[in-house]
């Protein structure tokens, strides 16, 4: 039976780390904010604001909520940014995705300050992590890498492969097990023999969006597998893309689906809010 990384306990961790920085900053006269922008009546992402708002409660950083109809003009939006760009006090700055279909959402992140860009989604945070400058890292894959180390894992050396290519998760997870000198391969819809790939993995993470698709035969004994799936089974039971009861018996480490990687991302989030602070 594998170990089970605690996302949960790791994440709140992280969180009450966060808390000790912000006291720290506010005794010298610092208050990290994060601006939320939410667009729209989207019950999903709804949930998702209230967490983060909720995690900055627990952490002290201060957080503005700017709620907008789902009738929103781009051209609304974007002045909105531009103002919270411009505001001081603002240190973070967080569009919640997705957007109406009238708002172009790459000129929204775009238009977002690097510098306030807590989300590591702007081509500039991008490109300033695949050249190994500061700058915020994309929170789902600096929470995995926190989940890794923290459960006494090294990357160093290691042959990591990444099943997905996203913006979001995949690319950047490249780049930062790059960082940590794992040698990485990033799999696809495209391609050749996915799973003989898989089955040589001292690490996998697992972002390809269809409930329990990596069964044991898929996976090196004593591999960490990393769950990035949020999906859901034949009963409608939340589950990940791997196969948890029959993995968990070969993998040597393993994160569950709910309580693996889904609470590291608002606790990363939180993490750049107070970097911000600090920077500006």
């Amino acid at each position: 039976m594998s170990y089970i990384i605690d996302g949960k306990k790791i994440s709140q961790d992280i969180k009450d780390e966060v808390k000790d920085e912000v006291s720290k900053l506010k005794a010298k006269g610092v208050e990290p904010c994060l601006a939320v922008v939410l667009v729209g009546d989207d019950p999903a992402s709804h949930v998702y604001v209230r967490n983060k708002i909720k995690a900055c409660d627990y952490t002290g950083i201060k957080s503005v909520s700017i709620n907008l109809p789902a009738d929103t003009e781009e051209s609304e939006l974007l002045q909105k940014v531009e103002e919270l760009n411009a505001d001081e006090k603002v240190h973070g700055i967080l569009v919640q995705l997705p957007l109406p279909p009238q708002i172009d959402e790459d000129k929204v992140i775009n238009t977002i300050d690097p510098d306030k860009d807590v989300d590591g989604f702007s081509p500039i945070s991008v490109g300033r992590l695949s050249i190994g400058l500061p700058g915020f890292k994309s929170c789902t894959p600096a929470g995995i890498i926190e989940l890794i180390k923290r459960s006494g894992v090294s990357i160093d050396g290691k042959n990591c492969v990444i099943v997905g290519r996203s913006n979001i998760v995949g690319k950047p997870m490249a780049m930062l097990l790059l960082r940590e000198n794992g040698t990485v391969t990033v799999c696809h819809s495209h391609t050749k023999n996915l799973r003989e790939i898989t089955s040589q993995a001292d690490i996998l993470v697992a972002a390809v969006g269809k409930p329990k698709y990596f069964k044991a035969e898929d996976i090196k004994e004593g591999a960490v597998v990393i769950d990035v799936g949020m999906d859901r089974d034949e009963n409608g039971k939340l589950c990940g893309d791997v196969d948890f009861t029959s993995v968990s018996e070969k993998a040597g480490y393993i994160t569950p689906v709910p309580g693996g990687v889904g609470p590291m991302t608002i606790a990363m989030l939180m993490k750049n809010c107070v970097e911000a602070a600090e920077r500006l």
